[in-house]
């Protein structure tokens, strides 16, 4: 039996693990809809952030740093369609307390680098559970009257 010899694009999907044969292809993102779960996550870290900021160029929302938001926008939609019950939790707290689902994004989007911050500026040494625990409990004292107060 021979080997069969793998094209081009064959040989780079597999080198860097994205596989050619997805199920179905997410086109564009909108933070006022839900994305399809198993869409988003067919998609690798850099095309999620793509989409997002596609979006926002589009939509000619202008950004301090048009990456960093895009990366946080990611970071939230991921936990949501992982499930991660706190963030799940809260976006739905936060639609409840009268915010778009685009501004609860950005709510939690927001204790994201205040997480990453009071991380690097305490000499915590705490290990992950403790870590990702310490995040879950600011997502969840976040409500729609604090986010709008600015007091994430």
């Amino acid at each position: 039996m021979t080997e069969r010899k793998l094209s081009e694009a064959e040989d780079a999907s597999f080198a860097t693990g994205q596989s050619q044969y997805r199920t179905s292809i997410m086109k564009e993102y909108n933070p006022e809809c839900t994305p399809e779960i198993e869409s988003w996550l067919e998609l690798d870290d850099q095309e999620r952030i793509a989409l997002v900021a596609t979006y926002h160029r589009v939509a000619k929302i202008k950004l301090p740093s048009a990456a960093a938001h895009a990366a946080l926008h990611a970071i939230v939609e991921n936990q949501i369609a992982l499930n991660r019950e706190p963030v799940v939790r809260a976006m739905d707290r936060l639609g409840k307390g009268g915010l778009t689902r685009h501004d609860a994004v950005h709510a939690i989007g927001s204790v994201v680098p205040e997480h990453l911050f009071d991380i690097l500026k305490t000499d915590q040494n705490d290990d992950a559970a403790t870590s990702q625990a310490r995040y879950y409990a600011a997502v969840e004292r976040l409500t729609a009257a604090s986010w709008r107060r600015g007091e994430h």
